[in-house]
């Protein structure tokens, strides 16, 4: 393998979803849902209906509740048959969403630091840490939870691999092709070097959303991941 391509459906409506999707036909067949969409455009519906396609969906909803409402929302989600769901990674969180996925398909990801933040944003937040610490505490605590995998920048994803092993997920975001535009990320690398890092699946959504033709967009980044990529879990 050579690991995994998502396309993030950051997008206003069903709608633009959807024209989206038919340009891409068979070129890409895992999704990922963030708030944009399904607060605004109905993508809860959405989602349902790319699995009844088929199609693998990713809820990326970060949640963080107390236990049970954590646990209920899980369970919820994986009654959709959803592929992946992110949670934040704090210890209470992912132990609970471990029960809400319980008995199910449905993968729980636990996100540490957000592509978009730096040592300096960490610092800001109140951590006592540099964003590499937290990381690192993040990946020990989500390996005890016992969940399906971290979202982390590519950045950290070798050490993330050599904390958690070859069987969890390493999802990560932030990954720009060649001359793409960084946008409001901040620790971002290319698809091939995010793959040679331990990643084992890539959530792109500008460079492919945004492009002429998405569906040439995504075929040259999945041509990087296969042809170029030399290590996933």
């Amino acid at each position: 393998m050579a690991g995994t391509l998502i396309v993030a459906l950051d997008l206003d409506s069903r709608e633009a979803a959807e024209t989206l999707i038919d340009r891409l036909g068979d070129a890409v067949d895992f999704y990922k849902i963030g708030y944009q969409l399904f607060y605004g455009g109905d993508g809860l519906a959405l989602g349902k209906a790319l699995l009844a396609a088929k199609k693998r969906v990713f809820f990326d909803l970060k949640l963080l509740d107390i236990d049970n409402t954590v646990e209920r929302g899980v369970a919820a989600i994986a009654g959709t048959g959803a592929t992946m769901l992110t949670v934040h990674a704090y210890p209470q969180c992912m132990r609970a969403a471990v029960k809400g996925a319980e008995g199910t398909d449905l993968s729980i990801l636990g996100v540490s630091v957000l592509t978009s933040m730096d040592d300096a944003d960490v610092a800001e937040a109140g951590f006592a840490r540099d964003t590499s610490g937290l990381v690192t505490l993040r990946a020990g605590q989500a390996r005890d939870a016992g969940i399906g995998g971290l979202v982390c920048s590519p950045h950290e994803a070798e050490m993330v691999r050599g904390i958690v092993g070859l069987k969890m997920q390493i999802v990560t975001p932030g990954i720009r092709p060649a001359g793409s535009a960084v946008g409001d990320q901040k620790r971002v690398m290319g698809p091939a070097d995010a793959i040679a890092a331990g990643a084992s699946h890539l959530v792109v959504g500008r460079p492919i959303t945004a492009a002429p033709d998405p569906a040439a967009a995504a075929r040259s980044i999945l041509d990087e991941m296969h042809n170029r990529g030399t290590r996933v879990a």
